[in-house]
């Protein structure tokens, strides 16, 4: 039996669709499979109308005639034809299907009974080019230079931070600082063996804290901090690493390191819907520490000097902020990647810091 090159076709939302390779193919050992897309060569675009995809599927019955065939997305049938002719013809529009990653799936039964499956990738990408932005420093605070920066966060006009250790997962802490000074407070929780600490965000009155591989969630009473007060109200377990967490006022957003976000219900930790985040060149990957603002999404991107700026509603990136001054001034001989934005919504002010950072900054964002 013969493989047979198929291609995966990937959509550009904003009208452009990119064909690359990709063999996909199981049909029955002594015959050829009656069906395949017909798409321009590898590495070819075209541009769609009003973002109007036509998939084009050729029919061959020289083996034996196709008596029927359908065209689907997950549980959505896109069309079906039967005794279908040399090609037929469906039409999709991109945005109707969200951003991503959709697998169309063609199936075609021929008048032997036999059964033949050829699938395709339809990725659909941002319409919009990010706005250009820098970070401006305004102000320069101390930053302790032994906190490895995992989440930083304002809540009613107090500044907490959450740190890991790269060497030792259990010398973390979450708690509140003080921003005159850079030094902790007295009202901070540390966490033991084996956790290693990474994004918090607070709602509600309740702080809530992720780890990086451990699986879990703690959540505490931002104002019992420290000894002698109640401290785990409650914890979560969740699958996969954890790496950032902020809120929209309603729900926790959360990363882990991928090109996904996952909105989940701060009671139960659930997982309400996910989000791809894509710009116009396609999906922005190690999406790291998050904060809301304004209605955005803030995301640094691990180990870059910069951070994407994201319609929650749609995955698109509409901003992207280089740092490059942030992490200049801040790094200092001992620093490691830029890591933590939190957004003072008494004040308005925004700040960054980074892992082992000296300074934490006052910023503003300006267009270029």
């Amino acid at each position: 039996m013969k493989r047979k090159l198929i291609v995966a076709l990937i959509v550009l939302a904003g009208g452009a669709l990119l064909i690359v390779p990709l063999i996909q193919s199981n049909p029955p050992a002594d015959k050829e499979s009656p069906i395949s897309f017909d798409t321009p060569g590898s590495g070819n675009i075209m541009t769609a109308v009003d973002r109007q995809i036509d998939v084009k599927i050729n029919v061959d019955s020289k083996d034996s005639r196709v008596v029927e065939m359908t065209f689907s997305s997950g549980d959505n049938v896109l069309g079906s034809w039967k005794n279908p002719k040399k090609s037929v013809v469906a039409t999709l529009i991109a945005e109707n299907l969200g951003m991503g990653d959709h697998q169309l799936v063609c199936r075609a039964t021929d008048s032997d009974g036999d059964e033949f499956t050829e699938r395709i990738i339809l990725r659909v990408v941002s319409d919009i080019t990010p706005d250009q932005y820098g970070a401006r420093i305004l102000t320069p605070f101390p930053h302790t230079t032994t906190s490895f920066t995992q989440g930083l966060e304002f809540y009613q006009g107090r500044l907490f931070e959450g740190t890991g250790d790269p060497n030792n997962a259990g010398k973390t802490w979450v708690g509140e600082v003080d921003l005159a000074t850079g030094t902790r407070k007295e009202n901070f929780v540390g966490l033991s063996q084996p956790y290693f600490g990474e994004g918090i965000t607070i709602l509600n009155d309740k702080l809530y804290q992720i780890t990086w591989t451990n699986g879990k969630c703690f959540v505490y009473d931002v104002n019992k901090l420290g000894p002698g007060s109640p401290v785990i109200l409650k914890e979560f377990g969740y699958v996969g690493q954890g790496w950032g967490l902020c809120n929209d006022g309603t729900y926790l957003i959360m990363s882990n390191g991928s090109g996904r976000l996952y909105f989940r219900d701060p009671e139960n930790f659930a997982v309400i819907r996910t989000l791809d985040v894509f710009s116009n060149r396609g999906p922005v990957l190690n999406l790291n520490e998050l904060e809301y603002i304004d209605g955005l999404i803030y995301a640094n991107i691990w180990q870059q000097n910069a951070l994407v700026m994201i319609d929650p509603a749609t995955g698109k990136v509409v901003g992207q902020i280089d740092a490059t001054e942030v992490v200049a001034q801040g790094r200092g001989i001992a620093g490691d990647v830029l890591n933590g934005i939190a957004h003072n919504r008494e004040t308005g002010q925004t700040y960054m810091t980074g892992k082992y950072y000296n300074k934490l900054f006052e910023v503003e964002f300006v267009k270029r």
